[in-house]
């Protein structure tokens, strides 16, 4: 791959579509139109998009029903784009793996899609949704991610919480019977953030999505797809945010980029943020708990905008730029395991060892109970007395993260 802007290939890793990275055609396609200011670029056409990812090395694009067919088109409008899109894909062995929909940007969806107080623009919604659930079938995706950024109030009298939330089961629970009636292989993802464009936001976070996604009627059907920044917006870790999510079966995708703190959504470029939270949740994906392993296998999908300030030149740097930070991250983490320092520095913090079963195999609280050695012989003050080391680990963390060890 060569770098645009000097028209030499960048030292490091460089991604090949094994790594699984995915771009939302909404990210690199973004005019920069922000509500304090116009477009600094020009529209972005689906198909060149197509192209100079695969040029880069990713794998696959991502997009909303009108980022691919403007809101409005015709019938025949909209199947001679997705045509031209489809030569696209099979001209470059580009994939569309996540696929979801626009229930957003049009006036009708101001107060939300499926749980607008508006009964007639909740079916409309439903409607639109199931249409794009059609094409992404038909393309082959797996996973359609639903985020509700207007589905929330900005007052609380105006929305009765409890009926939305049934208004909003009650719309899941016909998107999985149509894909499991229709037999699509497709998985439903839902987007938290806490606000943005809404004051607040139904299912702000991870542990709101994932419990909703748990009164479903088919909870199989149906998981999360966590936002570096939406997560950070709320002040939440967002690596132990998504070890929770895999703990609980639902990562079924992932949205990766930047965020500074508690601010509004800022979209930076993976690791331009938190860089030391970027890197452990590389860690996680890549290597999993202490034992090791991957644990997520799904696509590395970047959800960022590239800055206001560059043109299209500066646009595919961004692009790869997102990846050659998670691959950079990648090989930092994977020094970090194989360090045999790190591995003593985790054994001596005792990390292993909350792996183990607090009760023995079998054992009943009647059993615990009759234990002296868990309690009366048990001395607090001495075990309470040595330290776990935890700092010496984030130290170790923090130098190789950083390249000096």
């Amino acid at each position: 791959m060569v770098d645009s802007t000097s028209g030499k290939s960048p030292a490091g890793p460089t991604p090949t579509k094994a790594d699984r990275f995915s771009f939302g055609l909404w990210t690199i396609g973004w005019t920069a139109r922000d509500p304090f200011g116009d477009p600094t670029r020009a529209p972005l056409d689906p198909v060149e998009a197509v192209h100079k990812l695969n040029d880069l090395g990713a794998y696959g694009i991502t997009f909303h029903d009108d980022d691919l067919v403007p809101f409005g088109s015709s019938v025949s409008e909209r199947d001679k784009v997705i045509e031209r899109f489809k030569t696209a894909l099979d001209e470059t062995g580009i994939v569309v793996p996540m696929v979801t929909t626009n229930l957003f940007t049009h006036p009708v969806f101001k107060d939300g899609g499926f749980t607008s107080n508006n009964r007639d623009v909740r079916r409309y919604a439903l409607r639109k949704v199931i249409r794009n659930i059609e094409l992404a079938a038909d393309l082959g995706a797996k996973t359609f991610v639903l985020w509700g950024g207007r589905e929330g109030s900005e007052y609380d009298s105006a929305k009765d919480v409890q009926a939305a939330l049934e208004r909003y089961r009650e719309g899941m629970n016909l998107l999985t019977t149509f894909v499991t009636e229709r037999g699509y292989d497709l998985r439903f993802a839902i987007e938290p953030k806490p606000n943005e464009p809404r004051g607040d936001i139904l299912l702000p976070t991870l542990g709101h999505a994932i419990a909703f996604t748990n009164s479903l009627d088919r909870p199989d059907l149906v998981g999360v797809n966590p936002e570096v920044g939406h997560e950070q917006m709320a002040g939440l870790n967002f690596a132990s945010g998504i070890a929770q999510a895999i703990w609980h079966g639902k990562l079924f995708h992932i949205d990766l980029n930047g965020q500074r703190g508690i601010k509004f959504d800022q979209d930076l470029i993976f690791g331009h943020g938190d860089l030391m939270n970027a890197f452990s949740l590389v860690d996680l994906l890549e290597n999993g708990g202490p034992n090791g392993g991957p644990s997520y296998t799904g696509p590395r999908h970047f959800d960022y905008k590239p800055s206001r300030t560059e043109d299209y030149e500066g646009v595919w740097h961004s692009a790869s730029a997102n990846m050659r930070m998670y691959l950079i991250l990648k090989e930092r983490a994977a020094a970090f395991r194989a360090d045999p320092e790190v591995q003593e520095a985790l054994a001596y913090a005792r990390v292993p060892e909350l792996s183990e079963p607090t009760l023995n195999p079998g054992e009943t609280y009647a059993d615990l109970l009759k234990d002296t050695t868990a309690f009366e012989d048990f001395d607090p003050d001495a075990v309470g007395e040595p330290g776990y080391g935890f700092v010496r680990l984030n130290q170790l963390a923090i130098e190789h993260l950083t390249g000096t060890r």
